[in-house]
C-alpha cells in the first residue's frame, strides 16, 4: 500500500447512522457446507428484518463472485482473498448502520476469525448453519456435489477441500432438524436478545 494514503474521517458517525436508523448494526455471518441452507435462510431473515423495518443487505457467495471476486477461483489462496473482500465489504456496510448477513461457505476458521477483528465486540454473529453431509448432497441445489464426486470440481469443500466448523459460533442452526421459520425465529430472537434490533 503506498505511504500517500490516509485514512478520511467522516462527519457522520456509525453510531449518529445506528440511532437514525433506529437499529444497531452487525455482520450475520453464515456459514456451512454447500447446500446447507445458508443462503435461504439469510434471506429468509432479511424478510424478517424488512418486515420490522430494520435496514439490511445480503451478500451472498455465488452473487459478489459475478461481481467484486468474479476472478477468483477456489484455491485455499483464492477462498482466502475472498473472505477478506467480503469482510472489508462487510465492515463497511456495518459503519453504514445496516445489518449485514454473508452467505459464504467460508470453510477456515482463520479467515472468519480475522473478518470478526475488523469490526467491535459483538458486531460480529457467526451462525453455524449446520447440516451433515449426507443432507447437503441430498439437497445437492446446484448438482455440485455429483460433478465434486466424479472429478470435475476441485477442491470442493467437504468433498476434496476441508471444513473447519467454528468452535465457538454465537448461534448453531441445525436445518436438518427446525424448519426455515424456526430457523428464522432463533436469528431473530437472537438480535432481540442483544439489543441489536
Amino acid at each position: 500500500m503506498s505511504s500517500n494514503i490516509v485514512w478520511h474521517e467522516t462527519t457522520i458517525s456509525k453510531s449518529e447512522r445506528q440511532e437514525k436508523k433506529g437499529h444497531k448494526s452487525c455482520i450475520l455471518w453464515f456459514t456451512g457446507l454447500s447446500g446447507s441452507g445458508k443462503s435461504t435462510l439469510a434471506n429468509a431473515v432479511e424478510a424478517a428484518l424488512i418486515q420490522r423495518n430494520v435496514h439490511s443487505y445480503v451478500l451472498d457467495g455465488d452473487n459478489v463472485r459475478h461481481g467484486l471476486n468474479k476472478g477468483l477461483g477456489f484455491t485455499e489462496e483464492d477462498r482466502k482473498e475472498n473472505i477478506r473482500r467480503i469482510g472489508e465489504v462487510s465492515k463497511l456496510f456495518v459503519d453504514a448502520g445496516v445489518i449485514t448477513l454473508t452467505a459464504f461457505i467460508s470453510p477456515f476458521r482463520e479467515d472468519r476469525d480475522q473478518v470478526r477483528a475488523l469490526v467491535e465486540e459483538g458486531e460480529f454473529i457467526e451462525i453455524f448453519v449446520n447440516a451433515s453431509l449426507e443432507t447437503c448432497e441430498s439437497r445437492d441445489p446446484k448438482g455440485l456435489y455429483e460433478k465434486a464426486r466424479a472429478g470435475i470440481i476441485p477442491n470442493f469443500t467437504g468433498i476434496s477441500s476441508p471444513y473447519e466448523q467454528p468452535e465457538n459460533p454465537e448461534l448453531t442452526i441445525e436445518t436438518d432438524n427446525l424448519s426455515i421459520e424456526e430457523s428464522v425465529a432463533k436469528v431473530i430472537q437472537y438480535l432481540e436478545t442483544k439489543e441489536i434490533i
